[in-house]
């Protein structure tokens, strides 16, 4: 075998391996990550699996990026060619929401980014740094988006677009316990009509007047 044959299979096997990890930790959290259970599942050897990964941690990060990857490929990637403001905004909101009703191929557990902060949220360590950059980054992208359509006039001039935020974030949460936990078939309307309401203007949190 080439070297250049041997590479490219032990990246091919990685990307299985990685691919896997995320299906299973969408179900049982990164912690459910054993080198036994993926080796059992794939048909490896532990010392195969562990080969590519070094350690649970290195395999837990290599997971969360890969989910980050198939997040911004079902929600971001779709809207990224919007008018920046109100349009990409909404055209991110509708992705997201079908992301939640429809995504079973990857994500089998619903969103995995809830179940990595429900995990991690009072650890400290790599993989809640990391847990918390996504977040954050994801945070920032709806903040600019927001702020963009207030400075353009599609929003409210005095959007409070923190609280904005932090409502679009529970209501998307609600969506993925309402779909995953009580199979609820009315929560992604839901959803959008709350959207709706956050993003209409008449209903669009506002900053408070000052005294």
């Amino acid at each position: 075998m080439s070297p250049r044959r041997s590479v490219a299979e032990a990246r091919r096997t990685r990307e299985r391996i990685v691919d896997h990890s995320v299906a299973v930790a969408s179900v049982e959290g990164l912690d459910g990550l054993t080198i036994g259970r993926l080796a059992g599942d794939l048909g490896m050897s532990k010392a195969g699996v562990l080969g590519h990964f070094g350690s649970k941690e290195t395999l837990q990060l290599a997971t969360l990026e890969r989910a980050s990857v198939i997040f911004s490929r079902s929600v971001w990637e779709p809207a990224a060619g919007r008018e920046p403001g109100l349009a990409r905004l909404r055209a991110v909101c509708e992705a997201w929401a079908t992301y939640l009703e429809r995504e079973r191929g990857s994500f089998p557990g619903g969103c995995f980014f809830t179940t990595a902060t429900v995990e991690f949220d009072a650890r400290g360590g790599p993989v809640h740094d990391a847990v918390v950059r996504r977040f954050t980054y994801w945070r920032r992208r709806l903040v600019s988006d927001l702020r963009t359509a207030a400075a353009r006039g599609e929003l409210p001039a005095d959007t409070d677009v923190e609280q904005v935020v932090f409502e679009l974030l529970g209501t998307y949460l609600s969506l993925n316990q309402a779909v995953q936990l009580y199979g609820d078939p009315a929560a992604p309307d839901r959803t959008r009509r709350a959207v709706d309401r956050l993003l209409s203007g008449e209903g669009t949190p506002r900053l408070p007047s000052p005294r």
